[in-house]
């Protein structure tokens, strides 16, 4: 294995240096297919990650039953998902399985493999009605906005954060992506420019609690005439002081638990609880869910169905209909 493309790849596209023991063990080619996979194959680096993730497991996993990557059937696979499916959620066995049968297609196309032992094996079905993500009610979400404090320049960062999230329903992934040119004037309105999965921008206008708080940040910050760095940035050690860097998604959870914690929200609060509390309140409120999902930038008006909570709540009224 060429040294020089080990690592670039690990540098460069951020995937671990090294190559699992089944997929050494079958050869040089198989080796640098391998790599291709993740560095030519998948642009998404969080899907690169995922999917590095779950196909490391199942190559260990076979590690460990003495099982070469040329023995691989489609059985063994049907086995592998069995076992997952005793403790790990269907979810995740779904893109586990995804993950192993891109991977053997991969290998399959280089020849690596004579076919793919994972296309025959169906992963267990999931259907899926209403999301499991934890929403806030308006007033925690505006309990959390308060308490933050904004004496210096983190907190404001995290109420910023936050607030996008909330008022635009932007995945994480897409706010910590933002540049400082990203959030911009368009007439007499402040607009965002978010950076979505594949490669796409959605552009909406920052509703005025994101803007003042934005504005507030960025004044705090000195960073509102860098246009081509990084909007939300990370922090050095207990400094306090902003980095160059932007967050990372871990940054961005631990920092929301950490905000979370003092004023008794539920552990279970996470990055995406703010998108969901946006589009629940915004449906209470009358929007349409045609409107959300515009939004939201999501493919279809189903998915946006899932953050839909305004029906949860079972009122004493209704338990009083049964007379028995």
């Amino acid at each position: 294995m060429n040294r020089e493309i080990s690592i670039y790849s690990h540098r460069e596209l951020a995937i671990p240096d090294l190559v699992p023991a089944v997929i050494a063990e079958a050869g040089d080619r198989a080796s640098r297919r391998f790599l291709e996979f993740f560095t030519a194959n998948i642009r998404n680096p969080n899907t690169r990650q995922a999917y590095y993730h779950a196909v490391r497991l199942f190559l260990d996993w076979c590690d460990t039953h003495h099982i070469g990557l040329r023995q691989v059937e489609p059985m063994i696979v049907a086995v592998y998902v069995e076992e997952m499916n005793r403790f790990r959620a269907i979810p995740t066995v779904q893109q586990h399985l995804a993950a192993i049968r891109m991977l053997c297609d991969y290998l399959v196309i280089g020849q690596v493999l004579p076919f793919n032992p994972a296309a025959s094996v169906r992963a267990p079905k999931y259907v899926l009605k209403k999301g499991k993500t934890p929403v806030l009610s308006a007033g925690e979400a505006r309990r959390l906005l308060d308490s933050i404090d904004t004496s210096h320049v983190v907190g404001l960062r995290d109420r910023a954060l936050i607030a996008v999230m909330v008022y635009s329903f932007a995945r994480v992934s897409a706010v910590i992506g933002m540049q400082v040119e990203d959030y911009y004037r368009n007439g007499k309105r402040w607009w965002l420019r978010l950076h979505e999965k594949g490669g796409k921008y959605h552009e909406l206008p920052v509703h005025h609690n994101a803007e003042f708080c934005l504005d507030s940040y960025l004044e705090a910050a000195g960073i509102a005439d860098q246009r081509l760095s990084p909007l939300f940035r990370s922090t050095r050690g207990q400094s306090r002081r902003l980095t160059l860097h932007r967050m990372s998604r871990r940054d961005v959870l631990r920092m929301i638990k950490r905000r979370c914690r003092p004023i008794g929200l539920p552990h279970r609060i996470c990055c995406h609880t703010f998108r969901a509390t946006g589009i629940t309140n915004f449906l209470q409120n009358g929007g349409s869910i045609e409107t959300a999902q515009r939004i939201a930038a999501h493919e279809s008006p189903r998915t946006t169905k899932l953050y839909d909570r305004t029906g949860d709540e079972i009122t004493l009224d209704e338990i009083e209909r049964i007379r028995i």
